[in-house]
């Protein structure tokens, strides 16, 4: 890949003194960075700075406070194309809420038809599951690509299989369940077989280069306090030029039209990002978005790479110390797999409710997560339940405790760690020493 250039690889160490100085401050153990990613010092205080000493405006003005958040928002574009290894000729880059706005943004403006394919992998997020709903309503073909035994999706080419209709291909570059990675390659794979493509890049990307200009997907979706924690409420649509053209969108809001009038009952849209950008911007937060992503380009996403990959084979070391006591789901060496690691807990021979593990370890300031983590698909492949069994359980009142009891017991979720750029050896030794002294505390 082209998109990083190698950059002096930063002392983790002092890094985490000087802008995490607050987890060792509280005592917190911090594996929960696939949730969101924790925001260095420097960040908050450079903006605290400028809000207190700067005017910005809406900028859907000229004046000067509007210019001013204008060019920051031209510039935080600039620099995720960089960050993306895209050419601005080439990707528009559209601000949203976060990855699932702009996920959502696709769903309803893909244009869908009775001739149209929607292939998804079953490792999926439910941001992506979601697109099944508009395609399905307009009369699309929906198929599902099945997981094997490490959570790793199938070879899609069988199921895209040529359409007559617009059809997009779904996948994850990480899995936000198991840290699995998923073939780079499938994009150009898909593309010739007359699909666009959306990645999901929201688990990759923290941790990972990417480069658009050798994967060149259609459409990339992010969230910007998945990679540095802080501002939350944003997140983007990254979308070639030429794919964009083909979207249709069924609303229109302040600032996504050249002109609206009443009489005619007629909008004109703008043109590339602006035409999907609904209401105002969120252009306070604009510039740390620019501060973050340059502070993440001067650290370097090799170095991010490396250091996360090292403590993740750590994690996998030490959960395999524990031999039946722990299951790891997916991946449990380093070959082609995130610092994202699920696992459950085993007590006289049966698994641990992870609401329990998550409950202990709350009280010891570790943060991990438990659940299914908004992905069903492998949830299902990785505990083994049966569709039958799940349909049944499933209907009536719904709680995590009843769908163990009528599924006879079996795991039903798993327990989450994943891994940052804030953490260090320590951090895995304290969380396998916590494992060591809480597993037979469990009834």
């Amino acid at each position: 890949m082209s998109t990083p250039l190698r950059v002096v690889a930063p002392d983790f160490a002092a890094l985490r003194q000087r802008e995490f100085a607050r987890l060792d401050a509280t005592g917190c153990v911090y594996l929960d960075y696939t949730g969101a990613a924790l925001y260095p010092a420097s960040l908050v205080s450079r903006d605290a700075h400028r809000l207190a000493t700067r005017v910005m405006g809406n900028p859907h003005a000229q004046s000067t406070p509007s210019l001013a958040s204008t060019e920051a928002i031209e510039k935080a574009r600039r620099l995720t194309l960089r960050l993306l290894d895209a050419k601005a000729s080439d990707y528009e880059v559209i601000f949203t809420a976060n990855a699932t706005g702009a996920m959502r943004i696709l769903a309803e403006a893909f244009p869908f038809q009775r001739d149209s394919r929607l292939v998804l992998t079953a490792d999926n997020h439910n941001s992506v599951n979601g697109l099944r709903v508009p395609a399905r309503k307009r009369g699309a073909q929906v198929d599902y690509t099945p997981l094997d035994g490490e959570l790793r999706a199938a070879d899609p080419s069988p199921w895209l299989t040529r359409a007559a209709g617009p059809s997009l291909f779904a996948f994850p570059a990480q899995s936000n369940f198991s840290g699995a990675h998923h073939p780079l390659a499938w994009v150009r794979q898909a593309q010739e077989s007359g699909y666009h493509v959306l990645l999901d890049a929201a688990a990759y990307l923290p941790s990972r280069p990417i480069s658009l200009t050798e994967v060149p997907a259609d459409f990339v979706a992010l969230s910007y306090y998945k990679l540095f924690g802080y501002p939350t409420g944003v997140g983007a649509l990254v979308g070639r030029r030429e794919a964009l053209t083909r979207l249709r969108r069924g609303y229109f809001g302040g600032g996504t039209v050249q002109f609206a009038s009443v009489e005619n009952r007629f909008a004109r849209f703008k043109d590339g990002a602006d035409g999907f950008e609904d209401g105002t911007a969120n252009f306070l937060a604009m510039p740390s978005v620019c501060d973050g992503l340059e502070w993440l380009l001067e650290i370097g996403m090799w170095n991010i790479q490396e250091h996360v990959q090292r403590l993740t084979g750590l994690l996998l070391d030490t959960l395999a110390g524990f031999g039946d006591k722990a299951v790891v789901y997916g991946p449990r060496n380093l070959n082609e797999r995130g610092g994202t690691v699920a696992f459950n807990l085993r007590r006289a021979g049966r698994v641990v409710p992870f609401e329990s593990v998550e409950a202990a370890s709350r009280k010891d300031e570790i943060a991990i997560r438990g659940g299914c983590f908004c992905n069903p698909g492998a949830a299902e492949q990785a505990f083994d339940i049966p569709a039958n069994a799940a349909r049944a359980c499933l209907q009536g009142q719904f709680s995590i405790p009843r769908f163990r009891r009528c599924l006879g017991g079996r795991a039903v979720g798993a327990l989450r760690a994943s891994i940052g750029l804030a953490n260090s050896v320590r951090d895995i030794q304290f969380f396998s020493g916590w494992i060591s002294k809480t597993l037979g505390t469990f009834d």
